[in-house]
């Protein structure tokens, strides 16, 4: 596509590519030329402020989102992702309001129910974290991180078999899911299941080779089990890993 200096839509699209790619700098360069062109477009402010989220310029993307909602009130994206910046800033109230804006625009908002589902077991809404998990996926049933947000509201109501139905669903659903494995393995330690703890941080370790926690994490479990040599060699990789890991440190001193 050939650049045409006038075409707003074109830099609005240009910004939606370099986003993708990762190219935060040029994606706002393209969205601010677009409203620069056009000052009422709506879509280029919206893409912008998600843009600054990403970034972590949280007082823009809010400026951004808040003038998409002066230009489409009933935008719900727009509340959403005013929300998320919010969320970031752990302005947890208002990030729920916005959340709860945008599901009465759009009662099928998936993300917005996962989300909000986020705010609340945060606020310790527990009851109110695990209705939005459920809706979440009711919406979207292969909705891998929803079933992981699920484990981890069950996990906080200490529902530990729950929650491992849960993270392994959603490992089912993607096998490579780092986070799902690191948190089943948890789950499973608290349950006494130390093997399958291991076996689990292993397979994280393997999808995420440099994660200093993980390895912190198998290292306790099989420390737990006895196993002072391996537990040994862990502490002291999550250490190499992170050089001011303290907790490892501490740990590996218990087992020299």
């Amino acid at each position: 596509i050939e650049l045409d200096p006038t075409n707003a839509a074109f830099y609005n699209n240009r910004g939606i590519a370099k986003t993708a790619k990762g190219d935060l700098d040029g994606a706002l360069a393209d969205f601010s030329k677009a409203i620069e062109l056009k000052p009422d477009y709506a879509d280029a402010y919206d893409n912008r402020g998600a843009a600054k989220t990403i970034k972590g310029d949280l007082g823009g993307a809010m400026a951004d989102q808040n003038k998409v909602i002066q230009l489409e009130p009933d935008r719900a994206k727009a509340y959403y992702n005013l929300g998320l910046a919010k969320q970031n800033k752990s302005d947890l109230e208002g990030a729920l309001a916005d959340y709860n804006k945008a599901i009465e625009l759009d009662r099928n908002y998936t993300s917005a129910y996962l989300n909000r589902a986020n705010v609340k077991r945060a606020q310790r809404d527990l009851f109110g974290a695990l209705a939005d998990g459920t809706k979440a996926i009711e919406l979207k049933p292969d909705y891998a991180d929803a079933y992981f947000n699920l484990g981890l509201t069950k996990k906080a109501k200490d529902d530990f078999d729950g929650a491992i139905a849960d993270y392994t669903k959603a490992i089912e659903l993607k096998p490579d899911y780092f986070d799902a494995y690191n948190n089943r393995a948890n789950a499973k330690s608290h349950k006494g299941n130390l093997d399958g703890a291991i076996a689990d941080y292993t397979k994280a370790i393997e999808l995420e080779p440099s994660d200093a926690l993980a390895y912190s994490n198998r290292g306790n479990t099989e420390q737990n089990k006895g196993d002072l040599d391996s537990a040994l060699a862990d502490f002291t990789k999550a250490i190499k890993l992170k050089s001011n890991y303290a907790y490892a440190y501490n740990n590996r001193g218990w087992c020299e």
